[in-house]
């Protein structure tokens, strides 16, 4: 009888183990994803961030010349 307790016991420590790994596997997999989606944005950012700095910049470049031509 103490045998099969132990057994019993054993199988419930070893399924809790497996579900807090499977548990912690996720998490760290969905933080992961997380980190990886906010470079993504961050990149995305810092694009659109580029091109509207270029895009006033040539507007300023074609204002200043228009003022120079009058």
């Amino acid at each position: 009888m103490l045998l099969i307790q132990l057994c019993f016991h054993r199988s419930i420590m070893l399924s809790g183990k497996r579900i807090a790994d499977a548990g912690y596997k996720l998490f760290s997999g969905s933080m992961m994803l997380l980190t990886v989606y906010g470079g993504y944005l961050c990149v995305l950012r810092a694009q659109r961030y580029m091109q509207r700095q270029k895009q006033l910049e040539a507007q300023n470049e074609s204002a200043a010349s228009e003022t120079i031509k009058d």
